[in-house]
């Protein structure tokens, strides 16, 4: 097999037990704070919006740093500091008490991982250009198939052996996929000259991005996707407790929702990669970013829980095919030897989209009720398209295809 095809299946394969790790629990978090006696509704919102976005404020601020060291000690290090850190914190999560050990012990696992940053950039830096569109792809899928296995595994623990446990087998599953990453991937990695201080050697280079309009309408689009999508996520476990009518399988049912929507976003993030290298990554975008927006629309006006799964399953179809388009329009306009710094600000950035829109989803659900949530991500999913669609008009100077 060629090297540059084993390394790629074998992060495929990483990232999909490391994605499928962190979603087993972190669905199960406005439960676990119920058990930890959060019973006021308005309470357990707020405290799942700051649990959630934490996690993203902190990866937001190191991500470059991250990127930076990518860039000069070698991509394969830094995937697997993502996913050892990863397993050891969650494993401490088992044990807390009180939510605001469960939030300390967020911050630092969004200081320690980013596993899906970590990946992006080992796969950009060693897959043919001629094959971005299907590297980023399947790595994207890799992330949707093991969002979709996660939930069911987590939800199904939960409800058998007890929410405590799931935090366990999240990180046997990162240091499975750590194990995976050290004995088979490969990196070919030249270290650079470093020059000045240690300081100065952490600062990612900002002005790769500052000098590129494509660069920088590509990070607002990943602002503005990872916003949207996290909007509803702290809430959609409370929303799925309002709908259905079976408690005693509440956990298990929204397992089963979050992950079949996961998993038809699978379906198509792969194939889409390799589409959209021959029709436009920008067309296949926006595109995309309308139907996931229609999606969301609907589904504030669900009455059961099947109509709710048969829109995530929909609107699942539509997702998978945004941030492969998204990666392999960055990896076409960056230099190899400065990815990690771009795609450490690209992290950085859509990690703020990822730690505002828990915050703002909790508050519209106090305010205006859960469905308010889903109807204020299908906006925020048009304007984001028709901003594209606008930028990306032939008489205005179009993205690259």
């Amino acid at each position: 097999m060629v090297a540059w095809k084993k390394n790629l299946y074998a992060i495929w394969l990483a990232e999909l037990l490391a994605l499928a790790g962190f979603s087993t629990s972190m669905p199960i978090i406005p439960f676990y704070l119920q058990s930890l006696g959060v019973k006021d509704q308005h309470l357990l919102k707020l405290w799942v919006g700051v649990i959630q976005s934490s996690a993203s404020i902190a990866l937001g601020l190191i991500a470059p740093v991250w990127g930076r060291l990518a860039d000069l000690h070698g991509r394969r290090p830094m995937l697997l500091r993502a996913m050892v850190g990863g397993a050891v914190v969650i494993a401490l999560m088992a044990f807390v008490t009180e939510p605001w050990q469960l939030l300390i012990l967020r911050t630092i696992q969004g200081l320690l991982t980013g596993t899906v940053a970590a990946a992006t950039v080992l796969v950009a830096s060693t897959v043919p250009e001629s094959e971005l569109g299907y590297g980023m792809g399947l790595l994207q899928m890799s992330v949707f198939v093991g969002s979709s296995i996660g939930p069911m595994i987590g939800g199904f623990v939960a409800d058998i052996i007890g929410y405590r446990f799931t935090f366990f087998v999240t990180s046997a599953m990162l240091a499975l996929a750590a194990l995976i990453v050290f004995t088979v991937v490969r990196e070919e990695f030249v270290p650079k000259e470093q020059e000045g201080g240690f300081v100065r050697n952490l600062m990612p280079d900002f002005s790769t991005v500052f000098q590129s309009r494509t660069l920088l309408v590509l990070i607002a689009v990943a602002f503005t996707d990872q916003f949207s999508g996290s909007v509803v996520s702290p809430i959609l476990p409370l929303y799925i407790q309002e709908l259905t009518t079976d408690v005693q399988r509440l956990a298990s049912t929204t397992g089963l929702i979050l992950g079949l929507g996961a998993f038809s976003a699978a379906l198509t993030s792969a194939s889409v990669g390799r589409i959209s290298y021959r029709i436009g990554y920008a067309r296949t975008l926006v595109t995309c970013l309308f139907g996931a927006g229609v999606m969301y629309l609907a589904q504030a006006f669900v009455a059961t829980t099947g109509q709710l799964l048969v829109l995530r399953i929909v609107g699942g179809f539509f997702l998978g095919g945004t941030m492969p388009s998204v990666n392999a329009l960055i990896a076409r306009n960056t230099d190899r030897s400065t990815q990690g710094s771009v795609y450490g600000i690209n992290t950085a950035v859509a990690s703020a989209g990822a730690a505002l829109g828990p915050a703002l989803g909790a508050t519209v659900a106090i305010l205006w009720g859960f469905p308010g949530a889903f109807i204020l991500t299908a906006l925020i999913l048009g304007v984001t398209g028709t901003g594209v669609a606008r930028v990306t008009h032939p008489r205005r100077r179009p993205l690259p295809p």
